[in-house]
């Protein structure tokens, strides 16, 4: 190719204009992913809606939280959906249950598509000025009806 002096050469030119074509994000172009800062807010207030329901002993708020196909690792098993994830935490809701209050601490957050997150936190449990139980947390998240829900629970 040849190069006139003080221009440059016609590839460089056509591919710039194609990668700046490319990068406009016209009517047609679909969304992005959301930035990670708005991932991490978003999960966080998920993570906090959850612990303000297990800390009020409301079952139905704790459980909104999962999708309906959700899976829950526990030591001994694998939980599939809503149901039987419900059936696990039910006994700490009876009256009697013990159930001591929740939080969650150093919450992270990677977006993998537009639609699904994997978040790692630490969830502790305390008793007054005691932490009774923590551990940490992996959970993918998908946003589903405008709202972000966990479709897998690995907790530790």
């Amino acid at each position: 190719m040849r190069e006139m002096r003080g221009s440059l050469p016609v590839p460089v030119v056509i591919g710039t204009l194609l990668l700046a074509a490319c990068g406009r994000g016209g009517p047609s172009a679909s969304p992005g992913p959301p930035a990670r800062t708005q991932v991490l807010a978003e999960a966080r207030a998920l993570l906090d809606h959850g612990a303000a329901a297990w800390n009020r002993g409301d079952l139905d708020g704790f459980i909104s939280d999962y999708d309906s196909g959700a899976t829950f690792v526990t030591p001994r098993r694998v939980l599939r959906g809503e149901a039987a994830i419900r059936e696990r935490y039910a006994p700490r809701f009876a009256p009697g249950g013990v159930r001591d209050s929740l939080s969650f601490r150093d919450v992270e957050a990677d977006v993998l598509a537009p639609d699904a997150a994997n978040v790692i936190a630490f969830w502790v449990l305390t008793r007054g000025d005691s932490v009774t139980s923590e551990g940490p947390t992996s959970l993918v998240l998908r946003r589903s009806d405008g709202r972000w829900r966990i479709l897998h629970d690995h907790s530790s």
